[in-house]
């Protein structure tokens, strides 16, 4: 296998990379992380915050809650802790929301 086909996967991402995929300040991560238990990233030795995959997942359920359905903080800890199958109904909702735009721009190019 040639070096060009392996491809590394990051197991840990920092606070900065984080917040810069969903522009949000690096704050308002740390203050989700004090208010959502599902979040809890990692600490390096000298303190830093690393995220996994899973830790990013629930960031962008928090994020979708809060910033596009327009919860409150109390409310999308009680639609967490009510809904306990929140996260698939989101990664569910996500990826039909997908498919569609893909079949528009399908349907565009044709």
């Amino acid at each position: 296998m040639a070096l060009k086909e392996i491809q590394i996967e990051k197991l840990y991402f920092t606070i900065s990379e984080v917040a810069a995929q969903f522009s949000i300040a690096a704050s308002v991560l740390r203050y989700w992380e004090s208010e959502f238990i599902i979040i809890q990233p990692k600490k390096s030795r000298k303190g830093d915050r690393l995220y996994t995959k899973e830790d990013i997942d629930n960031i962008r359920l928090i994020y979708h809650l809060l910033r596009e359905k327009g919860f409150t903080i109390e409310g999308a800890k009680k639609y967490l802790k009510e809904n306990k199958n929140a996260h698939q109904q989101f990664e569910l909702v996500d990826s039909l929301q997908k498919l569609r735009q893909l079949l528009v721009d399908l349907k565009e190019n044709i």
